[in-house]
């Protein structure tokens, strides 16, 4: 009986797939999703161990008026926050794109940073396919305007932060505008 090695074990790594994500000798654009934030890193192998080349956290969104969840829009422009980074460090070329452990679903939030990290220059080997009503977060802004709520504001957090939910594709295309501006300089 062979014992799994302990990242597998956990459900952390699939070995397969890292290896053969390696065998390319690309950097890998990994993003993670988690309850509250989106973590988007461009990492390359060393043989002492995997660096990290640029790293964007929905977090940092804040600075730039937007209001980080894990929400696809948020995903969006974390993808653009990395490749605004990678461009700043000069990091160029191919690279391939590392979904770990998720599914990979049609338009979900993992696709949706990806396709912000294409739109705004990162040279990403696959093909990402996107909604963009859904990018900009229309789908939410649509949402809000029914009111079909449960008595308490599913809103609440962006009502605190002062940002108006029915008008939120206005906000994060002004976001977008922050992010793409400073790229193109």
């Amino acid at each position: 009986m062979e014992i799994k090695k302990r990242r597998r074990a956990k459900s952390l790594t699939n070995y397969r797939k890292r290896i053969a994500i390696l065998k390319g000798r690309m950097p890998r654009v990994v993003i993670r999703r988690s309850n509250r934030s989106i973590t988007a890193q461009i990492i390359s192998y060393e043989p002492n161990g995997d660096k990290v080349k640029a790293s964007a956290v929905s977090s940092e969104l804040k600075a730039l008026g937007w209001m980080p969840k894990s929400n696809i829009p948020t995903a969006y422009l974390t993808g653009m926050l990395l490749a605004k980074k990678a461009h700043e460090k000069g990091i160029k070329g191919a690279m391939v794109l590392d979904i770990g452990l998720n599914k990979p679903i049609k338009g979900n939030v993992i696709f949706s940073a990806a396709k912000g990290c294409k739109d705004n220059g990162l040279d990403l080997v696959s093909e990402i396919e996107a909604d963009e009503s859904r990018l900009s977060g229309k789908h939410i802004a649509d949402y809000a305007k029914t009111g079909s709520g449960k008595g308490v504001s599913e809103f609440a957090q962006y009502e605190k932060a002062k940002l108006n939910v029915k008008e939120l594709d206005k906000v994060f295309a002004d976001v977008k505008g922050k992010i793409a501006i400073a790229i193109n300089k």
